[in-house]
């Protein structure tokens, strides 16, 4: 899973990012400070897995990963070149999901590029430079595609169909990810490549005086903005998580606790970016490895199986199932079986987060 952090300049981008990578991307309160996009890899934070690895004494613990890019700070004009220009739609277009980091706090030590704080309209500024880039492909597609309709292929026919609707919708000031198209015409869109096609995670960027109960004025008008255009917001304070990096595990619960909160905000952030992207995940636990797997919801056991080689997938014979909260409720996996919790499912077992999978196949 690649994430894109994106949004104007000093709205705490690359706080969060330093604070998620501990990657050192360099931070300063002027615009611009991250010219190249910065990645950084964090594994997924699962306490199943750490359970998993001292139960079984494994040999090695391997965690779901998630990919994060900080891109550089965008703004008013960046689609016709201004700030960084076109600079940051390749990046943008490779990633997964957007996490649009917001600011949502005041503080006249840190200047904002716009001279006050106005969390909407920053979104609408990011917003329509991405739809203005997203217009620009989509007419350009269209030029090839009047070229190629006259051959009255089905296929370019329906690619057409597809463009004008969407042509049609961000000139109508929406972003494509609000438009509501057929089934079978969300394989097409996926071809486009088109930026505010991806889903969105709105981070808001609160200051630490807004915690623990994690809301203020500016929080609640980004919240009814997702629910608006099917996106996402959680509260987020970069400074915190940035300070939370920097301790041990142990003195992290401390702060935490200090501060009335449970968990980090990376973890909610990540755990929100899953249920965005519509991903779970099913574990796989011995002496040799305890590791976590990524997947769709809805992906049938030969498919999982599949995510770990294809041979699994190609010579799928079953699956040894048990639910995560069986075995940490029992202690071990003969107790699992013993209750009769341990099941044998096949190809058409539709697998659910934190199912404990034994693959058996024949190739």
């Amino acid at each position: 899973m690649k994430l894109g952090i994106v949004g104007l300049p000093n709205v705490g981008k690359s706080t969060l990012f330093n604070a998620i990578t501990k990657a050192g991307a360099e931070c300063a309160n002027y615009p611009f400070c991250t010219i190249d996009p910065n990645v950084g890899v964090v594994a997924v934070p699962d306490k199943r897995l750490d359970f998993l690895e001292k139960l079984y004494n494994s040999k090695k613990k391997v965690p779901a990963m998630v990919e994060f890019v900080d891109i550089a700070g965008l703004v008013k004009g960046a689609s016709k070149g201004e700030g960084l220009g076109n600079q940051f739609l390749a990046h943008i277009r490779e990633t997964s999901a957007i996490v649009h980091v917001v600011r949502c706090y005041e503080n006249s030590d840190i200047t904002h590029v716009m001279g006050e704080i106005d969390p909407i309209r920053d979104i609408d500024i990011i917003e329509t430079e991405l739809m203005l880039a997203d217009l620009e492909a989509i007419n350009k597609k269209l030029e090839k595609l009047q070229r190629d309709i006259k051959s009255r292929d089905k296929k370019v026919v329906a690619e057409k169909e597809l463009a004008d609707k969407i042509k049609a919708h961000l000139e109508s000031g929406k972003p494509v990810r609000t438009l509501e198209i057929e089934e079978e015409q969300k394989e097409i869109l996926r071809n486009f490549f088109l930026i505010t096609a991806k889903p969105v995670l709105y981070a808001c960027n609160i200051s630490d005086a807004d915690l623990p109960e994690m809301k203020n004025k500016y929080t609640e008008q980004v919240l009814q903005r997702a629910k608006q255009e099917n996106a996402q917001a959680i509260p987020i304070c970069a400074k915190i998580e940035a300070e939370l990096s920097e301790l041990s595990d142990e003195d992290q619960l401390a702060f935490l606790k200090d501060l009335g909160l449970t968990e980090p905000g990376l973890n909610r952030l990540i755990k929100a970016s899953y249920d965005l992207l519509g991903l779970i995940t099913f574990l796989t636990a011995g002496e040799d490895e305890s590791r976590a797997w990524t997947i769709k919801k809805g992906f049938l056991a030969p498919q999982a199986a599949g995510v770990i080689h294809t041979d699994f997938e190609r010579g799928f014979i079953r699956a040894e199932v048990m639910a995560y909260d069986d075995l940490f409720k029992l202690g071990n996996d003969k107790a699992v079986k013993e209750a009769g919790l341990l099941r044998s499912e096949g190809k058409d077992y539709v697998v659910k987060d934190g199912d404990i999978i034994e693959f058996k196949f024949n190739v």
